[in-house]
């Protein structure tokens, strides 16, 4: 069964035919090991800690830059800017940590079930340093020119319409991003240009409602260098909030997560611990799904999929 029948996407290397069958799954066994395995967990954090920190300091560097340079950067390019960032992170760092770039699509990834629990405060911590440390470049270059880039409510626009805004962005967003790790969708490559592209859209739109953040950490890293943390608590509940909506309606329309979605978030070897957890069929367990993951993980390659925001 070629991977793209289960929406996956192969890991780098020849084509399929170039090479036997046994040296490519050798190859893509390799490769999904050192994904889920512990003792490499520095690497997807360094990943995530410098994908956070080009997402910031394009985020919030674009309206700083804009205030440094009397509006040459403009709205346009400013909201268009984060979202180009999200699909360069995903086709580079997307094998390596996922691409996550967002405490909300951390936590969205594993209330789905995708993720470990256990992983999710390094993913979380690792995100708001790369923010802190691209608001301080920012601060150090710029002062506090634009407030930094600091996503706030517009001119007449309450916090309570701030925060829903940013509840339904990011509802969209996390439905997105799940939506292109699951069932016979691509995961990879495709999950770039469509995450990318709802994260420039939202921002085309809605950016003078909310600043269209969608991600604590890209809002509470100018908040916290800027010294400014009067609207941060928006910024924190409403995407928390979205994310959470986003997985319930998940649940509720698609059920239990894929094969594909485990694969996606975990690699090959996690999924297979998965699988035979499942397969045991203990109570309150589906054990169609462990078979259903037994049998994705001995005919396809694992991949860690591109997410982000």
């Amino acid at each position: 069964m070629p991977p793209h029948a289960y929406g996956m996407q192969e890991p780098p290397g020849d084509q399929p035919g170039e090479r036997d069958e046994r040296d490519q799954r050798d190859e893509w066994d390799a490769w999904a090991a050192a994904f889920a395995d512990t003792r490499l967990e520095w690497r997807r954090l360094v990943a995530e800690a410098a994908g956070t920190f080009l997402l910031v300091l394009a985020a919030a560097g674009a309206g700083t830059v804009n205030a440094v340079s009397h509006g040459a950067v403009g709205r346009t390019a400013a909201v268009v800017a984060p979202g180009i960032t999200v699909l360069a992170m995903i086709y580079t760092i997307g094998e390596s940590s996922g691409a996550h770039l967002n405490p909300a699509v951390t936590v969205a990834f594993a209330a789905r079930g995708n993720f470990p629990w256990g992983r999710v405060p390094g993913y979380v911590l690792v995100q708001l340093l790369g923010a802190l440390a691209a608001a301080g470049l920012l601060r150090l270059m710029f002062g506090t020119a634009g407030h930094l880039g600091a996503t706030l409510p517009g001119p007449g626009i309450s916090a309570g319409t701030a925060l829903t805004m940013e509840i339904v962005l990011s509802v969209g967003l996390v439905t997105v991003i799940l939506g292109t790790s699951s069932g016979a969708r691509n995961v990879g490559h495709n999950a770039a240009i469509a995450i990318g592209g709802y994260v420039a859209l939202a921002g085309l739109w809605a950016s003078p409602v909310s600043g269209a953040s969608m991600n604590p950490a890209r809002s509470l890293g100018p908040a916290l260098v800027g010294g400014d943390l009067h609207d941060a608590w928006i910024y924190i509940a409403g995407p928390l909030a979205g994310a959470l909506l986003a997985v319930a309606a998940a649940w509720a329309l698609r059920g239990r997560p894929s094969a594909a979605a485990d694969l996606a978030a975990q690699g090959r070897r996690e999924a297979r611990k998965r699988a035979r957890r499942h397969a045991q069929g203990p109570q309150g367990l589906d054990s169609t799904r462990g078979d259903d993951i037994a049998r994705v993980t001995r005919q396809m390659p694992a991949v860690i999929g591109g997410r982000s925001l």
